[in-house]
């Protein structure tokens, strides 16, 4: 039985958190909620808030708002 080096754990590490989770069901999932995104902002209204890919992949948790952020793009 091998083990993971600490060296080849940190390589790992930092590879998910470039490239991100390595399960197909997850990038199947992000990558149909891209598709939808896309599609329905070019058929929003000019009004209305731009959608996410987050808002089509349920899977998918986006990521949290500052406080800053979120006063200066809600108000």
């Amino acid at each position: 039985q091998e083990r993971l080096s600490l060296n080849e754990f940190q390589v790992w590490v930092k590879y998910r958190n470039k490239f991100g989770n390595l399960n197909p069901m997850m990038r199947t999932e992000w990558a149909a909620a891209l598709v939808a995104s896309t599609l329905a902002n070019i058929n929003r209204k000019k009004d209305s808030p731009a959608f996410s890919v987050t808002d089509f992949a349920p899977h998918i948790n986006e990521a949290p708002v500052s406080l800053d952020d979120a006063m200066k793009n809600w108000i």
